[in-house]
């Protein structure tokens, strides 16, 4: 742990209430406390559109921030991402099929079974002698990702009518986010929280699987709780906002570096950080690019950083 690690959590805090503030009050229609005495419309534009907005977005970039953040220091591997190892694109197919077959109801739960279907699939195959190279990690994300493209293709291809929800919902956004969301979105809290009580049991598997073993650690009993819990707060962040790339796997990097690798900080740290970049994409895009899909701007920085990694590693 690193001195600063208490205060930077704090400072973050700190900065995402401010974010939270600034992203109720920046738009298209700029809201100030004056305008909500003066314009009628101005708390209608505030509760019911876009303090949901904001609020979901903070979540979901929470979500996918503690999962990037689990699967890296489970995996031992700085490349996991829910994003990369085909996580969120089995939570994409699991709620597509909820919209093109139950025209939407019960999507989280199709996303969640969708997400640890995925995950666990990757998991077993990359598996060998007790671990997971990277190279094989990211091949097997990679390949089941192509699979279920496939199968989500398909499921486009008999939409029908459903087609441009489910175009737009895949690019990632949160134009039609409502309370109802937010709601469905608060479980992200607890399986947050479930993830941070194995911060101890993760540091030590950090180290490798026999030393873990050896100081008390239910090694195959962890990774399965992890991957459950991980999967659980990218399926309903999948659900809620639809695909969004790479928050997982910024976050927890640039975090490592400032708190340190004890994941008892690290946890809050990129839970936090992934909060903020997320609602501050998404402000940024309805404010300037016409409410464009923030998993475009994702991927736009998300993209050029895994590749700097992926080099990295390499040349290492």
């Amino acid at each position: 742990m690193r001195r600063t690690a208490p205060i930077t959590i704090l400072a973050l805090v700190c900065i995402l209430l401010i974010s939270l503030a600034c992203a109720v009050a920046l738009g298209p229609t700029g809201i100030s406390p004056g305008s909500l005495i003066t314009q009628p419309n101005a708390w209608m534009i505030v509760w019911d559109i876009r303090l949901p907005r904001v609020l979901a977005a903070a979540l979901v970039g929470c979500a996918l921030a503690v999962a990037g953040t689990a699967m890296q220091g489970l995996f031992r591997n700085p490349m996991a991402d829910p994003y990369i190892i085909g996580t969120s694109s089995g939570g994409a197919l699991g709620a597509t099929v909820a919209i093109v077959l139950f025209a939407g109801t019960g999507r989280p739960v199709f996303a969640f079974a969708g997400a640890m279907t995925a995950t666990f699939a990757v998991y077993f195959i990359a598996r060998k002698g007790g671990k997971i190279p990277v190279e094989t990690l990211l091949l097997s994300g990679v390949a089941l990702s192509t699979l279920l493209s496939a199968f989500l293709s398909f499921l486009m291809y008999t939409a029908g009518k459903s087609l441009h929800q489910i175009m737009f919902w895949l690019m990632g956004g949160f134009w039609n986010v409502s309370w109802n969301d937010v709601v469905v979105a608060l479980p992200i809290l607890i399986g947050s929280a479930g993830i941070y009580l194995f911060a101890r049991d993760v540091n030590i598997l950090s180290l490798n699987e026999e030393d873990a073993a050896h100081l008390g650690v239910n090694v195959e009993r962890v990774k399965r709780i992890l991957l459950a819990l991980s999967a659980f707060v990218t399926g309903v962040a999948v659900a809620v906002a639809g695909s969004i790339g790479f928050i997982g796997l910024i976050t927890p990097h640039v975090m490592r570096l400032i708190v340190g690798p004890d994941h008892r900080f690290l946890f809050p740290a990129a839970a936090l950080a992934g909060a903020i970049l997320l609602v501050w994409s998404d402000t940024l895009t309805r404010t300037f690019t016409n409410d464009m899909p923030v998993g475009i701007i994702t991927a736009c920085f998300g993209a050029p950083f895994f590749i700097y990694l992926l080099r990295s590693r390499m040349k290492a």
